[in-house]
């Protein structure tokens, strides 16, 4: 067999010959090798001759691109939710452990932390008693006591609308009160609203990065959402 080009003749091994004979899937599946030969095709037709066939294929050709694009986005974000889901759990599984409230409040500024791989992690409770019991300095910097209103008014930052449950925000208010020193370096925050139960003041979980793109408006919040329904349970416990 023979293929013609230009001026030449170039001859086609019998053996590659067979092989496309055998399984033409092989030419048509190569897109290179059909944009080839649809391109070859159309100069021996002359370029006052339009190919449908040429057009259709390059419109197939962009709407499997589109096809693959969209794939591998759906794929991306389905392993995404999978390792976001494993690192809650495994928080969570962590969290649960110690016996002791000092420990469980290490745990959730360590270990907990480390899994969730966020740069601080801060308990905050609302107290109508003026000043911090001393008593707690022992414990590190996860434990923060307010007063009453600060968690509102952290969420809200001057607007009007009730804070959600879970709240995800660049934009972190130019105040120590949480995050100490380490406040300069916090470029984005998840906040959870607490239910600490009948009876008891607000709190909330305060998860700081260094990373702007870790928690931002637009993501999605059921998994935090998740863990602070379980976290709220566990601090029930703590204070009953």
């Amino acid at each position: 067999m023979a293929a013609r080009t230009g001026a030449q003749t170039v001859a086609i091994e019998d053996e590659l010959r067979a092989r496309i004979i055998a399984d033409p899937a092989i030419v048509l599946e190569d897109r290179d090798l059909m944009r080839a030969l649809v391109g070859a095709s159309e100069a021996q037709m002359g370029r006052n001759i339009v190919d449908l066939r040429g057009l259709a294929m390059e419109r197939l050709e962009a709407r499997l691109d589109r096809l693959e694009d969209t794939h591998r986005a759906v794929i991306a974000a389905a392993y995404d939710n999978l390792s976001g889901t494993n690192q809650i759990h495994r928080a969570i599984l962590r969290m649960l452990d110690p016996e002791q409230f000092e420990g469980f409040l290490h745990t959730l500024g360590h270990d907990v932390a480390e899994i969730l791989r966020v740069d601080a992690i801060r308990l905050v409770l609302e107290s109508s008693e003026r000043g911090a019991d001393p008593s707690l300095s022992r414990i590190g910097d996860v434990l923060r006591v307010v007063e009453p209103g600060f968690i509102a008014s952290y969420m809200q930052q001057g607007r009007a609308a009730p804070p959600r449950p879970v709240l995800l925000r660049q934009n972190i208010p130019a105040t120590d009160a949480l995050y100490g020193p380490a406040s300069v370096d916090m470029r984005s925050e998840a906040l959870m609203k607490l239910d600490l139960g009948r009876g008891r003041m607000a709190g909330m979980l305060a998860m700081g990065s260094e990373d702007p793109h870790l928690f931002k408006p637009g993501q999605g919040t059921d998994l935090l959402a998740f863990f602070a329904g379980i976290f709220e349970r566990s601090m029930r416990r703590w204070l009953s």
